[in-house]
């Protein structure tokens, strides 16, 4: 970002005031335009990535609490947050047994809105970012 003014407008968006404005440039720089043959913005993308899914979760729960949409968008909000403690905690087998149990019902779901409206199940895995 060549000018403040996309950062400033960015942080009052948000509501949030950046302390570095250049690992905010980093992140929103994609790395094939990046000058600096160096940077390496992969974990700041993976971040990116994991902070859009919970907006998106989120907003769908909150519009449709009892929907299928909103209890999908749930349990992958709470699927993603399981792996993540996985990741640090391996031989934590309650949370492993649970995040199975997640994975599970979340594709109960998604078959059940396949079978029912083929259209909504491809936008919910879209929307999601979801592999299948």
């Amino acid at each position: 970002m060549k000018n403040t003014y996309h950062q400033k407008e960015i942080s009052r968006l948000l509501n949030y005031k950046f302390k570095n404005n250049k690992l905010l440039e980093e992140a929103l720089t994609h790395s094939s335009a990046s000058k600096s043959s160096n940077v390496n913005n992969e974990r700041l993308e993976f971040l990116g990535d994991r902070v859009l899914g919970l907006v998106i979760s989120e907003e769908l729960l909150r519009l449709n609490p009892q929907s299928t949409e909103g209890q999908i968008a749930l349990f992958t909000h709470r699927i993603q947050h399981l792996s993540e403690h996985l990741k640090q905690n391996r031989k934590d087998f309650n949370t492993e047994r649970s995040l199975v149990r997640l994975v599970g019902k979340r594709r109960s779901l998604l078959d059940y809105l396949k079978s029912k409206d083929i259209l909504r199940y491809r936008e919910i895995v879209k929307e999601l970012g979801l592999r299948k």
